[in-house]
């Protein structure tokens, strides 16, 4: 999995509070699908200036914010494996572990014709207003499939 990808499930892990120690946040991890070794964590802890408190890992005021995922784009053509549509809803099929970080890209996108998603763990159901809608979301994502 990719470095952006993992450092976001990182921020996100500590939004809830701090962690207590990296074997918390290994595991913390591992729930998402991201199996890393202690000098990987140690880097990320690093690049994402994370402060070590006596309640644990949290994050530096201001620090993480503004860690971007990748562009929708490059994210659904490495893990979209698939687009069914279902009258006015989508739903859009990933490989396993990655459909919370193409929702999140996709709702980014904040395109009008998209009333809301929900991510599991490998498949991401899009719900649009109307058929036509749903038909016209459909179709940009399958254009970035290439």
């Amino acid at each position: 999995m990719n470095k952006a990808l993992r450092q976001r499930a990182v921020l996100e892990a500590l939004k809830r509070g701090p962690v207590a120690n990296q074997e918390d946040l290994q595991r913390a991890l591992r729930k998402r699908g991201f199996k890393v070794g202690q000098a990987t964590l140690s880097r990320d802890i690093r690049d994402l200036n994370l402060s070590k408190t006596a309640a644990g890992y949290t994050l530096s005021q201001g620090e993480g914010a503004g860690l971007a995922l990748p562009p929708v784009e490059r994210l659904v053509r490495e893990f979209v494996l698939d687009v069914r549509p279902a009258q006015n809803l989508l739903v859009v099929k990933t490989i396993v572990g990655s459909a919370q970080p193409v929702a999140a890209a996709l709702d980014e996108q904040e395109w009008g014709e998209v009333v809301g998603t929900i991510a599991g763990d490998d498949a991401i159901l899009i719900v649009c207003p109307d058929k036509d809608a749903a038909k016209k979301v459909a179709v940009r994502i399958e254009e970035m499939l290439g």
